[in-house]
């Protein structure tokens, strides 16, 4: 292995800076340098921070090119204006160290644990999983629901576009989030009736998301878990990024609801990356140390499925990102 290698690997293993990155996220340096250069000294007192760690930050984001130093302090690049919290782009709400997609993120400190064990690593950094954080904390619960419907934006029109969604009368989208998603399904069909179920006050928003976009009559809200009976009868169950942040045991019990709640002839929608497909390797590890899970592969599904006596009749792709597992009810 020759030296350039060498430094490949090392850079690609580092952790400063990545972690300077969500560090002055979470100062929010981006915003406060992005109008006014301030010196270093300012900066710190502004933060009550300590100046001599500051200058070391500040002097390795400007490497990083995210800052510029000048006789009158550091300012923002236009590079690092990425990282303001208004940039639109979703990685202040990610990357902040206060946000549920940051501090889970820091479970990956816990990967040898989560190789050896098979368990995620954020319980054992954290005492309790991340749904209870989620609970206990709700600018965590706030911020997770932020960014699950950004990181959904760029997708909602291939998914609606991909998939015949109007050969359904009623659709339940489980675990629905604030709405994004069906609210764009029933837009594009308005032959069709939804009903999302989440936990409050995701919920709340949803109903909030359907307001605004006058599907009142058509959208019904039910604050509930998962866990939990599901609104029965339904044409469809649609499970969108749902599974893949649970372990089997939890993955099956999501399936019994739907299962029990939908129509004789009803359908179980799973919309996910699917892995060694969609599926990123990078998220695969994600999946691990936060929740104990994975990208699951198609066989993975099969199997999966095979308990509750679904059937797997279609695999579509949807984007670049997703694909969507259709599954109708067999026979007992």
């Amino acid at each position: 292995m020759g030296e350039r290698d060498s430094a490949v690997l090392r850079d690609l293993a580092g952790l400063a800076t990545p972690m300077a990155l969500r560090v002055a996220v979470t100062l929010g340096l981006p915003d406060r340098l992005r109008d006014n250069a301030m010196s270093s000294a300012q900066v710190a007192e502004e933060l009550g921070v300590s100046p001599v760690a500051l200058e070391l930050l500040l002097g390795h984001l400007v490497t990083l090119g995210v800052l510029a130093q000048g006789t009158e302090g550091y300012r923002t690049t236009g590079y690092g204006s990425a990282l303001c919290a208004d940039a639109g782009n979703g990685l202040a709400n990610l990357l902040d160290l206060n946000t549920a997609g940051g501090r889970a993120e820091l479970a990956f400190a816990e990967l040898l644990h989560s190789v050896t064990t098979g368990e995620a690593g954020y319980a054992r950094r954290y005492g309790q999983d991340f749904w209870a954080d989620l609970a206990e904390q709700p600018a965590l619960r706030e911020s997770f629901d932020r960014q699950m419907t950004h990181r959904f934006r760029d997708q909602v029109p291939q998914i609606v576009a991909g998939y015949d969604w109007g050969r359904f009368a009623t659709v339940v989208d489980v675990g629905g989030g604030r709405g994004t998603l069906l609210a764009a399904i029933l837009a594009a069909c308005p032959g069709v009736r939804g009903h999302l179920v989440d936990l409050e006050p995701t919920a709340a928003a949803a109903a909030g998301t359907f307001r605004a976009c006058e599907l009142g009559d058509r959208a019904r809200v039910t604050a509930a878990s998962f866990f939990d009976p599901l609104p029965a009868g339904a044409d469809a169950y649609l499970l969108s990024d749902i599974l893949h942040d649970w372990d089997d045991e939890h993955a099956h019990r999501i399936l019994d609801r739907c299962v029990e709640a939908a129509h004789p002839a009803g359908r179980i929608l799973i919309v996910e990356p699917i892995g060694g497909r969609r599926g990123e390797t990078a998220m695969d590890l994600a999946m691990l140390t936060i929740f104990g899970s994975r990208e699951r592969r198609v066989d993975e599904f099969r199997s999966l499925a095979s308990a509750h006596h679904l059937v797997l009749d279609t695999l579509t792709d949807l984007s670049d990102q997703r694909c969507l597992l259709e599954f109708r009810l067999g026979t007992s």
